[in-house]
């Protein structure tokens, strides 16, 4: 059966007006925010500098190249392709050797600088060169040689990485289990940069049939082929299109292998594993109902409980978010009162929100933000912990991506959970608390941002403090923290949907009676 991607399935949210955009919001968008995070820490594309086999020859030059040396450097690349092309003509003894010598000096010059001379080795007429070097029965040195080059050749700018085109379906081919596993993971390696580059090269790869061979070298338990593959992987599968986060979780092994890294594998490793994650719960229901139903929330809580690396926190915290918002299994079976791995998330995530990495604080918001669109216990479990002072806090002190996330978060706690289409049941006990403990001028913030989606959140808890406030304090309230100023400068606002909700709540409750009775 063909998996819905990001349309079915998903955990219903709130139907209310806080929170009725909460978890399919963050889901849609869960693959672009991946990206950004992800290319913000670790680079989509990747020169490759050292060997993988660890015998790199060579010290590396400064990264400030001035222009002379920069103009230096290219002209010595071009002399290299030529070198390199003279020594593939050569046919006499030695001819080999003289191949190898002419691709290891190529390879030292494309990864030499921060800014490699990629364009004056295709000029030189590098690619097809290279691709005549990667032909099936050359010497492993040789094959190793010609994929490094290639690979920093795909680290470039997005016309440079298409020049590889005719390379991939070699590059792919040496994935094979024939291959030496360093020439393996070189292939791998230039394969995951072509990857990152766009949507379009990465149909190409698919096409291609990229994606079984390097699913298979994230079978063993070798640390090194399998971050490479496991990186690539994740660069291949980031969609939009989730036919290939579908067609990875169902190959063979590949769930088993998963969990084993999750569970056994160094940081780096499964910080790797946790980005393949990331995008088979961002992009296919089918990945994450057996992701849910496998040890991978429990290993990915556990993770989160012991690790102090921000580079594999984010993605373990991004997995679980999108685990939470897409599979009603999640919630409803898994984070349960008195369970031990739901006392675990909770403690987990409050770590993150006292860290003091921005990202972290971020994101465990958005995790929590998904579980308070669920049910009634599930509220209460936020609304009892720790999670709500810090909460607090942060809504009125923090930057503002972070305080919005906050909102959805005490927003989605004080309605009750989705029943049709009606106006939301209170929480009154979680709304009283909230707004006694100074939430509401954080709201009335959020009203006068320039963000629509922001200010549509704050005119929406401001409706519930109005309607939900008892002895009828909902309008003083707002009025002390200038609500109503907040919300007239919609007045003629360009959106309608703003308008119409400022517009009502202002004339219902602050009409031209409001006062008269004191």
């Amino acid at each position: 059966m063909a998996d819905a991607g990001l349309t079915n399935n998903r955990r219903d949210p709130i139907k209310s007006s806080v929170g009725n955009v909460a978890a399919s919001r963050r889901r849609q968008n869960a693959v672009t925010v991946g990206k950004q995070r992800r290319e913000s820490l670790v680079r989509a594309k990747r020169l490759c500098r050292v060997s993988i086999s660890g015998d790199e020859e060579f010290a590396l030059d400064s990264d400030m190249m001035i222009d002379e040396e920069q103009s230096i450097l290219e002209s010595q690349t071009s002399s290299a392709v030529e070198e390199l092309k003279s020594s593939v003509a050569y046919q006499g003894k030695g001819g080999m050797q003289k191949r190898v010598t002419a691709l290891r000096e190529l390879r030292r010059l494309l990864s030499r600088s921060e800014f490699p001379p990629i364009e004056a080795a295709l000029k030189a007429g590098a690619i097809p060169i290279l691709v005549q070097c990667l032909s099936f029965g050359s010497p492993d040195e040789q094959l190793l040689e010609a994929a490094w080059c290639l690979t920093n050749i795909a680290a470039g700018n997005p016309e440079e990485t298409k020049a590889l085109l005719p390379a991939l379906p070699l590059l792919i081919a040496h994935l094979g289990e024939k291959s030496s596993s360093p020439v393996a993971e070189q292939c791998a390696w230039a394969l995951g940069n072509v990857a990152g580059e766009s949507e379009e090269l990465r149909k190409v790869l698919l096409a291609q049939g990229a994606l079984l061979p390097l699913a298979r070298m994230m079978l063993p338990n070798k640390g090194s082929t399998v971050r490479t593959a496991a990186w690539a992987l994740s660069n291949l599968i980031k969609g939009p299109d989730p036919k290939a986060a579908i067609e990875l979780i169902r190959v063979d092994g590949v769930l088993d292998a998963i969990v084993r890294h999750l569970k056994k594998a160094d940081e780096e490793l499964a910080t790797e594993v946790a980005w393949v994650v990331v995008y088979l719960s961002a992009l296919s229901n089918v990945s994450t109902s057996m992701l849910v139903k496998s040890d991978v929330l429990q290993l990915l809580v556990n993770r989160l409980a012991t690790s102090n690396s921000l580079q594999l926190l984010i993605p373990v915290l991004r997995s679980l978010g999108n685990l939470i918002a897409g599979d009603s299994h999640a919630t409803y079976a898994v984070l349960v009162p008195g369970h031990e791995i739901t006392e675990n998330f909770i403690e987990v995530l409050v770590k993150c929100l006292k860290s003091e990495h921005r990202v972290l604080k971020k994101e465990a918001a958005w995790v929590l933000s998904n579980i308070a669109a669920g049910s009634f216990e599930h509220k209460q479990l936020i609304y009892s912990s720790e999670a709500v002072p810090l909460l607090l806090r942060l809504l009125s002190s923090a930057p503002f991506d972070i305080r919005k996330e906050v909102a959805y978060v005490l927003g989605n706690l004080c309605v009750g959970p989705a029943n049709g289409d009606e106006k939301p049941s209170l929480i009154l006990e979680h709304l009283v608390s909230l707004v006694g403990r100074g939430c509401l001028r954080g709201f009335v913030d959020l009203v006068r941002s320039a963000d629509i989606e922001a200010a549509r959140l704050g005119l929406q808890f401001i409706e519930l403090v109005l309607r939900g406030m008892p002895n009828g304090q909902g309008p003083k309230l707002v009025e002390q923290e200038d609500g109503i100023e907040a919300m007239e400068r919609f007045q003629f606002h360009e959106n309608e949907e703003l308008r119409i909700i400022a517009n009502s709540l202002v004339d219902k409750y602050f009409g031209e009676d409001y006062g008269l009775d004191e």
